[in-house]
């Protein structure tokens, strides 16, 4: 489970201070997604049978919301993107999510979401390797 990050507390307050809409749940959205992505992305681990099951849970609970349609598409393509190899994966997922947050909810969340990509271990080293 994630810790409290600040991009993951960023984004629980533009949830706090969107209105009811769209925008609400974009912001929604992305934090469930930037969650896992930085769960599955810090454990350097291949994806297990549990990190499947939480992504397949993650795309079931982002079918019914009303996003806007670029951060639509951009969620579409993270979800696909952190099915790869766990770490390179999930900064990928984070990386290509940066400009449709940012056209869709504003450059707060966009920067959000690319604080989160920081967080993750850089590219080719895991916890696994050692």
């Amino acid at each position: 489970m994630s810790d409290w990050v600040p991009p993951l507390l960023v984004l629980v307050e533009l949830q706090r201070r969107f209105e009811r809409g769209p925008k609400r749940e974009g912001a929604f959205a992305v934090w469930l997604v930037v969650r896992v992505a930085l769960d599955v992305g810090r454990s350097g681990l291949p994806l297990d049978k549990h990190d499947r099951k939480r992504l397949a849970l993650l795309s079931q609970r982002l079918a019914p919301l009303a996003v806007p349609r670029p951060l639509a598409r951009g969620l579409t393509a993270a979800l696909g993107h952190l099915d790869d190899l766990a770490t390179n994966g999930a900064r990928v997922a984070l990386s290509q999510l940066v400009a449709p947050t940012r056209d869709a909810l504003g450059a707060e969340a966009a920067d959000a979401v690319a604080q989160a990509v920081a967080l993750l271990p850089p590219r080719g080293i895991s916890r696994a390797a050692g």
